[in-house]
C-alpha cells in the first residue's frame, strides 16, 4: 500500500509540475515557472484564489484537463493514504483472528485426545 502511495504522490506531483509549465507556456499573464505552478496547483485543487487566472483560451482549455486530472489523482492520492491506515488496522483484526483461531485449534485437539483416552478406556480388552 505505501508503494501505491508513492507512486500515486509522484503522479500528482507530475501533473502538477507539467500543469504549471503548460500554463506558464500558454499564458501570457503567467510571467515565472512559479506562478504556473501555483495556478497549477490552485487550479487542480480547485481552489481557485483568484489571484492567477487562465486568461487566454488556450489556456482555460488546458485549465479543465487540469482540473479533471487533478480531481482525479488527488484523490487518489487521498484514498492511498486512507488505504495505509484501513490496512494497517486490518493486519490486526487479522491478528487477533488468527490468534484466536489457533487458540480454538488447541483446545479441540485437547479435546480430542480426551475423547481418543476415553474411547480406549471403553473398549473390550482382548
Amino acid at each position: 500500500m505505501r508503494q501505491g502511495f508513492i507512486y500515486s504522490l509522484m503522479l500528482a506531483m507530475a501533473i502538477l509540475v507539467l500543469g504549471g509549465v503548460g500554463f506558464w507556456w500558454l499564458d501570457p499573464k503567467v510571467l515565472t515557472l512559479s506562478d504556473g505552478l501555483w495556478l497549477s496547483f490552485t487550479t487542480a485543487a480547485t481552489v481557485g484564489y483568484g489571484d492567477l487566472v487562465p486568461s487566454t483560451h488556450a489556456s482555460r482549455a488546458f485549465s479543465v484537463v487540469v482540473v479533471l486530472l487533478g480531481l482525479a489523482v488527488l484523490s487518489l492520492v487521498t484514498a492511498s493514504l486512507a488505504a495505509m491506515f484501513v490496512e494497517r488496522e486490518v493486519q490486526e483484526e487479522d491478528r487477533a483472528i488468527e490468534r484466536d483461531l489457533m487458540r480454538e485449534i488447541r483446545h479441540l485437539r485437547e479435546e480430542l485426545t480426551q475423547l481418543r483416552q476415553e474411547v480406549q478406556a471403553l473398549r473390550p480388552k482382548d
